[in-house]
């Protein structure tokens, strides 16, 4: 505007119309790039739309203020707030119907001329036009202006005095008589009408706001404040109010109109406009002078009603539309979260969306779900590479695939748990076989120790080898091979345990792989088989791998070449076939043929190239270090692996640290990498119970996923999982929670007498039926009282029920316990908790078959349908 920056006003009509108020009026229309309705000369806005040019209007100088007329008809009506005070109605290039003619070009005139500062059209009395002017000695400063009224013949004298343009209007299109004056002897900086009322008015005077009420002009409500610029009501919730002060933001409930109910104060400079976002609740966007950011103020959760010593919690934050200063900006009315901005100097404008912070939420079930704005999208798996392969990755999709196969829970062959895991990951495949070689050493040799100490087995390999003693150092020939070289190799007790534990030899001290060869020749693993066989100095029988290898079906060829060289060793040290074999080997790509041939040119205790060749599996260079490290290397590098093992979170260590807190260290660190508590819960309940089962990380392990199969419903799973780890962790056993007590003496009466053998705590001893000396408990144990009476049958509660009705034959699939237990589930005690009100379980379950009412006269409470879980069904119930 003239000698200010410019505004910007979104057309009430069209949603794609706006007006640009600087010196002239320019009204644009906003559309597609390369749309029909953009030309050639349109103005780019963003990358998707552009702005054309539809009218100019310069025939209203001095312009301070620009409102919008907000009915439809007539269409693009302005009202123009100049510098002399007058309100001058005008059009933007429209074609106009007689009631606009009428309008357009009609002034206001107050009595004196001074600048006006804000116009507010009424949104339901649309005729009322209501005028905001500086101070003027005695006079109002509010002006409500009816656009319907004519001109009034004796005012006209005073209409030319104040005058001042020099075009020559009809003096018919001039009018001095306002409706309403209000606001004497004080200056009106802002207006807005009340949405809640009409007839209410809210100004933001020079030292207050005030609230003029149009039924009665003689009084007013006002609340002294500096913060009177820039009033605005937010149209969610019409008793919020924003208000302005140099850098200041108040935020006004119009029910308790006292104070402030928040100050926002973090402005460093001046505002010039704050305005509520029209389709977004709460959300408020400030300006401030010479700035190239706008703030946002989300109040998406203030309380309602907002209390007397309440503040609203806010979020803030601060876009920046554009790199230059912004002049002004304005909410698109119906597009969320949109706004046009306009630059101070160069009056570049500019398209923008202010994007909602997006919430994700993954389900239990791996469903993932956001919310943007007020839309809340799913995401649905419709065999895109990209989300599907992202969720067969996932670790908790694992776990509940592995979950449903019963993974953990064969304690028989504990190896296959791999198999029911889907057999695919290599390192866990090696970590059940390690607990499956551990359980079976600890079977088979009875190495177990009294008292609550872990057996060796399962203190792992790093603890076996230290205890090593008595070994004994052999020399060893090749066997199948033209050369009688000796091998050193070292052997004891302990080593032949930690064999054992590798897998490569099942029983006895005597060292025999064949076994082990043999599995391996049926999985198809004839180059790991090839190698094995030459660490056990069997030339022979490895090149017979390889040759088996070589003409297996889809075998490769390959081998019969590595079985040729193999056949031609020598342990000359500078023969062409040792400087060969040294040199391409690591040509090599799998990763067994390479250690061969590393073992066979390498000097005695000197063999790097097979002990630290990370492709080959743990237990097998483990296994390597056994036979040929002595006692002074072996621990060495037992250590060092180990540390490897535990840094990486590598499963195979298990081997190596056992179910010992090294190996809760190790499970520490593949929990914290992959997620998976699952596999760590049932492994460190695999060893004898003992300290590692207190450890405060394997007890987070364990109720983190008892925790997630009741996230996935798998509530029998969950009973399972439980009824495992009670059996492996005898103290893990919940101990009683409840127990009946009696009316009299408060005891428990599960406590049998003489006549009943004491059976627990449970309620299974409640019936006799099943008890081989047919014992009637009818009394409580303490005080001898009567027991409560069965509802149905009258007789006292535990007595022996087998012969009374509804618990024959036509009742026998709600007897859930086995026939040999003391009392069947008919006999047990049962009442409902909300009126005390039972008896025996099998006359209960018979009667609420055909009614809904408890049995007891007079009593009306529908006992069975207040348990809202028996309607749940679990997920895995299928």
């Amino acid at each position: 505007m003239s000698g200010s920056k410019p505004d910007i006003l979104w057309s009430p009509h069209h949603p794609d119309r706006y007006v640009i108020c600087d010196s002239e009026l320019g009204l644009y229309r906003i559309g597609p790039v390369g749309g029909s309705e953009t030309k050639a000369g349109a103005l780019p806005l963003s990358e998707e739309t552009a702005a054309t040019l539809l009218a100019i209007n310069s025939d209203t100088p001095y312009m301070k203020c620009v409102a919008w007329y907000p009915k439809h008809e007539p269409e693009c009506l302005l009202a123009v707030g100049q510098a002399n005070g007058r309100v001058v109605l005008t059009s933007l290039g429209q074609s106009h119907n007689s009631t606009c003619k009428e309008l357009v070009g009609k002034e206001f005139v107050p009595k004196h001329a001074r600048q006006c500062n804000t116009l507010a059209w009424n949104p339901v009395d649309s005729n009322l036009l209501a005028a905001g002017l500086d101070k003027h000695r005695a006079d109002f400063s509010v002006l409500i202006w009816d656009i319907s009224s004519k001109f009034s013949p004796e005012a006209s004298v005073a209409a030319e005095k104040i005058r001042l343009s020099s075009v020559d209007l009809d003096s018919s299109s001039v009018v001095t008589k306002p409706l309403y004056e209000l606001g004497q002897n004080d200056a009106c900086l802002s207006l807005c009408w009340l949405l809640r009322d009409p007839k209410l008015l809210l100004a933001g005077m020079h030292r207050n706001l005030a609230i003029f009420d149009l039924r009665n002009t003689s009084q007013k409500t006002f609340v002294n404040t500096k913060a009177i610029q820039g009033v605005t009501v937010d149209p969610h919730f019409h008793d919020r109010v924003a208000s302005f002060f140099e850098g200041q933001v108040a935020i006004w409930d119009l029910r308790k109109f006292e104070k402030p109910v928040l100050t926002l104060t973090e402005q460093p400079k001046p505002l010039t406009k704050v305005a509520w976002c029209p389709t977004r609740t709460g959300l408020l966007a400030t300006l401030t002078r010479d700035s190239n950011i706008i703030r946002l103020y989300d109040m998406q959760h203030t309380p309602t009603p907002i209390g007397d010593e309440t503040e609203p919690t806010i979020i803030e934050r601060s876009v920046q539309p554009c790199e230059s200063q912004i002049g002004s900006f304005a909410w698109h009315p119906s597009s969320q979260n949109r706004m046009v901005v306009v630059s101070a100097a160069n009056r570049v404008m500019t398209d923008f969306t202010v994007f909602e912070r997006i919430s994700l939420a993954w389900s239990s079930t791996t469903s993932l779900m956001w919310a943007c704005g007020r839309h809340l999208y799913d995401c649905v798996e419709d065999g895109a590479d990209g989300v599907e392969s992202v969720i067969e990755k996932d670790i908790a999709t694992k776990m509940r695939q592995r979950a449903q196969s019963r993974y953990g829970h064969d304690t028989v062959q504990v190896w296959r748990n791999h198999l029911l895991a889907g057999g695919n990951d290599p390192k866990l495949k090696s970590l059940w076989y390690d607990l499956f070689y551990m359980k079976q050493c600890a079977e088979d040799m009875e190495l177990k120790l009294q008292g609550n100490k872990q057996s060796v087995v399962y203190s792992g390999i790093k603890n076996i080898v230290k205890t090593s003693s008595g070994t004994t150092e052999s020399r060893r020939c090749w066997s199948g091979s033209d050369r009688q070289t000796d091998v050193p190799r070292y052997l004891s007790e302990e080593r032949c345990l930690a064999l054992r534990l590798c897998g490569w030899i099942s029983r006895g001290p005597d060292i025999d792989v064949e076994i082990f060869l043999r599995t391996l020749e049926q999985e198809r693993e004839w180059e790991r088989a090839a190698a094995v066989a030459l660490f056990n100095l069997d030339i022979r029988r490895a090149i017979q791998i390889l040759n088996k290898g070589a003409t297996a079906e889809k075998g490769d060829l390959n081998l019969n070449v590595v079985a040729m060289a193999l056949s031609g060793y020598t342990d000359e040290k500078s023969s062409l076939w040792r400087e060969m074999c040294s040199s391409l080997r690591l040509q090599l790509k799998n990763p067994y043929l390479c250690v061969m041939f590393a073992f066979l040119t390498s000097e005695p205790g000197a063999y790097d190239g097979v002990l630290y060749e990370s492709s080959v599996a743990v237990r097998d260079r483990v296994a390597f270090a056994c036979m040929f490290l002595s006692d002074a290397q072996l621990p060495r590098y037992i250590d060092k692996l180990t540390n490897e093992m535990k840094e990486a979170g590598n499963l195979e260590g298990i081997l190596l640290t056992g179910l010992t807190k090294d190996g809760v260290d190790l499970m520490e660190s593949y929990v914290d990498r992959t997620g998976d508590v699952q596999t760590a819960s049932f492994c460190m309940l695999k060893g004898s119970p003992g300290d590692v089962l207190k450890d405060p990380r394997v007890q987070c392990w364990i109720e983190n996923y008892r925790n997630l199969l009741d996230a996935w419903r798998f509530w029998h799973k969950r009973a399972e999982f439980d009824i495992h780890r009670g059996k492996l962790d005898p103290s893990s056993k919940p101990l009683a929670q409840v127990f009946v007590s009696c009316n009299f003496c408060g005891k428990s009466i599960s406590y049998s007498c003489s006549a009943m053998p004491h059976q627990g705590r449970g309620f299974s001893q409640y019936g006799v039926s099943g008890s081989p000396t047919k014992s009637k408990v009818t009394s409580c144990p303490g005080c001898r009282k009567p027991l409560p009476r069965c509802a149905l049958c009258l007789m006292n509660m535990g007595t022996p029920v087998s012969n009374c009705p509804g618990t024959g034959k036509s009742d026998e699939k709600v007897d859930l316990t086995r026939e040999n237990k003391l009392a069947q589930f008919n006999n047990w005690f049962t009442w409902c908790h909300n009126c005390r009100h039972g008896g025996h379980a099998g006359h209960m379950l018979s009667w609420f078959r055909d009614h809904t009412e408890c049995p007891v006269s007079a009593c009306t409470c529908k006992c069975m349908q207040l348990d809202t879980t028996g309607n749940l069904v679990p997920s895995d119930s299928s």
